[in-house]
């Protein structure tokens, strides 16, 4: 299965990652955790005027999964899958909780569409800001699939930028006056995280275009992203674990994401009864 961008998408894709890459998403990302939303929402504003917030409801599934690999790369917090995945809003930030996949609705405390917040729950990423919201909402199960292809783009930036950081750092990193990416230990993680991102890009693209069940799409980006998360921890050493190490941004929302818009084992469910 091969998936080729055309001209217009790789300009789309380009932009979006030169804007986003001048954008400090890292102080960003801080920022929100720490209950600054300000940051974030100057960029969620220049993000919706590079038509970000249109593409679900513009049909341009590929252009979405070309945003939320952005998205994700950059770590770029807000509750963009709710808001643009899900409820297909052009304007303003929505979010929505779907029990008991989905148990808690993602910043709620900012949402325009929420007027009661209840108790918020902890996240292992900062930028999660998980809260309990009035009502229930029955599921729409194509905007459900929108979302969870959304949550598998971002996974699989999250797996990129991970692997990138790692790269970088085994080439400057030395021990016994060598470095280390020059032993075939090193290597070969990293190339099983390569293949393993190569191999889940295809999904993604091609449940946007409904060839691929979208769970197929998630346990594949999944599994990649805790490989690139848990291979790029291995490499960097104790210094992966701080907080204050700029790689533990993407650590713990790979975590996040892993379990986000449903679980491993809720999208392997899905899969087997759609194979039985």
């Amino acid at each position: 299965m091969k998936f080729v961008l055309d001209g217009d998408q790789k300009d789309f894709a380009s932009a979006l990652d030169s804007l986003l890459a001048n954008a400090d998403t890292v102080a960003v990302a801080r920022a929100w955790a720490d209950g600054d939303h300000e940051p974030g929402l100057k960029l969620w504003e220049r993000l919706a005027e590079m038509g970000v917030t249109s593409l679900a409801t513009d049909e341009t599934p590929v252009e979405m999964c070309i945003a939320f690999e952005a998205l994700g790369r950059h770590a770029v917090p807000g509750p963009w899958v709710e808001s643009v995945g899900y409820l297909g809003a052009e304007e303003g930030i929505r979010t929505v909780a779907l029990p008991p996949v989905v148990p808690y609705a993602l910043d709620a405390d900012i949402a325009d569409n929420v007027t009661e917040v209840g108790a918020r729950h902890g996240s292992v990423d900062r930028t999660r800001r998980l809260f309990e919201v009035e009502g229930t909402t029955e599921i729409d199960q194509a905007a459900f699939d929108r979302a969870v292809i959304a949550v598998s783009a971002q996974l699989l930036g999250c797996g990129e930028r991970i692997l990138d950081d790692s790269v970088t750092y085994v080439k400057q990193r030395k021990q016994f006056g060598r470095e280390i990416g020059s032993y075939q230990a090193i290597k070969h993680q990293l190339a099983d995280v390569r293949i393993a991102l190569d191999f889940a890009r295809p999904l993604v693209l091609g449940a946007a275009l409904g060839e691929v069940p979208a769970s197929a799409a998630k346990v594949a980006c999944a599994d990649a992203a805790y490989r690139s998360a848990r291979t790029g921890l291995q490499v960097h050493g104790a210094i992966g674990y701080t907080q204050e190490f700029d790689l533990s941004i993407w650590l713990t929302k790979v975590r996040a994401l892993v379990t986000a818009w449903g679980t491993p084992a809720y999208h392997r469910q899905r899969l087997l009864e759609g194979l039985v």
